[in-house]
């Protein structure tokens, strides 16, 4: 009994697989193609006349770094300050239980689940 315990233990412990592409891909389809396209291009139904325009999604990364703090700051709202109001604030819709999500500098941030599946979409997709 004590070792079945101690397994459930260490079991509970070890954190939840990460999102993958495909999970980000119905949260996208669900929040974002209305303006960034079905591509991620920017040129989504409501995207006609937008100032500014939606942003081409698929050329998010610099040199080869896809700029994962950025994209999730922006998606959360936390950077944006209501300075693009046409782009909802995700926070709250984004919120679930914590994945751990490796920065550019290594270190690794607890992120709601599906903000992190929507981020690794969002890397699958650059060009």
């Amino acid at each position: 009994m004590k070792r079945v315990l101690m397994v459930m233990a260490v079991a509970a412990c070890t954190p939840a697989a990460m999102p993958d592409a495909p999970e980000g891909a119905a949260l996208f389809a669900e929040n974002c193609i209305m303006c960034h396209g079905v591509t991620g291009r920017g040129d989504g139904e409501l995207a006609q006349g937008m100032k500014p325009a939606p942003s081409d999604l698929t050329r998010l990364s610099r040199n080869g770094v896809f700029p994962t703090e950025r994209v999730l700051s922006h998606i959360d709202g936390y950077t944006r300050m209501d300075t693009q109001p046409e782009m909802p604030e995700f926070g709250l819709l984004l919120r679930g239980d914590s994945v751990p999500v490796e920065l550019e500098d290594g270190t690794q941030s607890p992120v709601p689940r599906p903000l992190a599946a929507l981020t690794a979409y969002l890397e699958s997709i650059q060009r």
